[in-house]
């Protein structure tokens, strides 16, 4: 029989487990709950984040939970902060959670949750495009730009970009929607030297991420990133990285130019609830079972091929 302490794996396919909708943890005192990730304060330096199986959707939580989706969003984010460590410093202090909360309490931090820096956190979002696609390709059409940044003519639907472009976006609060910001404005809030930096640890962010998911047979059309400081000023990568909530993944022996390719991440969620006619603000319709599942199986997809591992559940 399996002990407890070892891992048990999750291959697509098999049965999935409950979702996670809602931590409760007691022995620490929770300070956010945001869209998937429930935060919790240990101490001056440090704070312990759990990565639910909520699942948002147009800046809104949906009533249902995707099963195992928090176990792949760290596991996954915690793959790509190790193999991009040397592009820039990430928020993990490798402190185990399970020696910072209650024995009672170690089943909801199990493979889903890590132990933090407290940073500084800059007001915005970290955006960046490879592809022409959504809400890009619907203002290209129109001006032939993307963000005001002016494209060359003649590009199609998910057509490459001649080179990644930065496109911050404002940060919003849960049930608000972010809006997409100037770089001016960008060095209005967080000054010239700081915005530059940014934009240039982003796109190294995602151009040896965009790289290396090739080579796994998968298109890292865009992503986001979010940043903030230490107490000593230095610039840190932190939340999550280049998982399928934040990222647009593609499979690329189905990528064509000239159409969306279906995709790992929730534009499957997104294209169901456009389907519904559903107006985008609160309350969301629940999904259909088979909805969430083959979201789940997506998700866990991305994870083994980008990987090349099971996921710990």
């Amino acid at each position: 029989m399996q002990s407890d302490a070892q891992a048990v794996f999750l291959s697509i396919g098999e049965v999935l487990s409950q979702p996670l909708l809602k931590t409760n943890i007691k022995s620490l005192k929770r300070i956010h709950q945001g869209k998937v990730r429930d935060i919790y304060d240990i101490d001056a330096n440090t704070m312990l984040l759990v990565s639910t199986d909520r699942l948002s959707a147009f800046d809104v939580i949906l009533p249902t939970g995707i099963a195992n989706k928090g176990a792949m969003l760290t596991q996954m984010a915690n793959f790509w902060f190790e193999k991009l460590a040397d592009v820039v410093p990430n928020h993990l202090t490798g402190i185990d959670p399970a020696t910072v909360v209650s024995a009672d309490e170690k089943t909801q931090v199990t493979h889903r949750a890590v132990v933090v820096k407290k940073l500084k956190a800059l007001p915005i979002e970290a955006i960046v495009r490879g592809y022409l696609v959504g809400s890009g390709w619907k203002e290209y059409k129109a001006k032939g730009t993307v963000c005001d940044i002016q494209l060359p003519s003649g590009l199609q639907e998910a057509s490459k970009l001649p080179e990644p472009l930065f496109t911050p976006s404002s940060k919003a609060a849960v049930g608000e929607h972010d809006e997409n910001i100037s770089i001016a404005q960008v060095e209005a809030l967080i000054g010239k030297e700081l915005a530059a930096q940014v934009a240039k640890v982003a796109i190294a962010l995602y151009s040896k991420a965009a790289e290396y998911a090739l080579t796994k047979g998968i298109i890292i059309a865009d992503t986001k990133f979010e940043f903030g400081l230490d107490a000593h000023g230095v610039l840190h990568v932190m939340d999550e990285v280049l998982t399928p909530d934040s990222s647009r993944f593609w499979p690329a022996d189905s990528y064509k130019i000239g159409s969306n390719p279906p995709s790992y991440d929730k534009q499957f969620v997104r294209d169901w609830l456009e389907s519904t006619g559903w107006n985008k603000t609160p309350p969301a319709p629940a999904l259909p079972a088979d909805v969430a599942q083959r979201t789940s199986e997506k998700y866990m997809e991305a994870f083994e091929k980008l990987t090349g591992k099971k996921l710990d559940v």
